[in-house]
């Protein structure tokens, strides 16, 4: 399977936590199907990207990246690069260059949708971002790394976060549900 088509195969199954995030799953599909390049960066006026939210293995922590253009505090993410198989490749390899942790565990299906606008995207004036996110897991004991896009990479205690958007909050919140049910999954199935 071609990473485009895998990536709208991965959007079309996927069951969006709300409404909202259903109506930009649709978005993003109608996007791959009329553009065959929707994955490149070179895509205009907007293309896919991919990232990964870290929590800490207790998900009572999250490692976020401080971004060297947007000086804001954001999850791990990029585009896809020629090599990447899916969107969650994308965002698995994003995620070990930016924090500086290899053994980042992704879960399988994506966590949350969002669009947004960028000034500083090479190749053009602008673009739109229509970014797929994934919940991720760091090993115990993962210590980050600044890596290139960052000013700062560090660990945020839930109680503790920066001033961060509403849509990085749902993320999170988003990430923990999730990372949490298929903990309690594994359990159950363990026992």
């Amino acid at each position: 399977m071609t990473p485009h088509a895998d990536a709208v195969e991965a959007l079309r199954t996927w069951a969006p936590p709300s409404a909202a995030q259903a109506g930009l799953r649709d978005r993003f599909v109608a996007h791959l199907v009329a553009r065959s390049d929707g994955l490149h960066r070179a895509c205009s006026p907007g293309h896919l990207t991919a990232g990964a939210l870290v929590l800490s293995p207790g998900l009572d922590a999250v490692l976020l990246n401080l971004h060297r253009r947007a000086g804001r505090w954001f999850h791990f993410g990029g585009h896809w690069e020629p090599g990447d198989t899916s969107l969650r490749e994308t965002a698995a390899r994003e995620a070990a260059e930016e924090s500086g942790i290899e053994a980042i565990s992704l879960h399988p299906e994506p966590v949350h949708l969002d669009v947004h606008s960028v000034d500083f995207c090479r190749g053009h004036d602008g673009a739109d971002h229509l970014d797929v996110r994934y919940a991720a897991l760091a090993p115990p004991g993962a210590q980050p790394r600044i890596g290139e896009e960052s000013l700062a990479v560090r660990w945020w205690p839930l109680d503790g976060l920066p001033g961060l958007e509403p849509e990085m909050q749902e993320l999170i919140g988003l990430s923990r549900q999730r990372l949490q049910s298929t903990a309690g999954s594994s359990r159950a199935a363990a026992e």
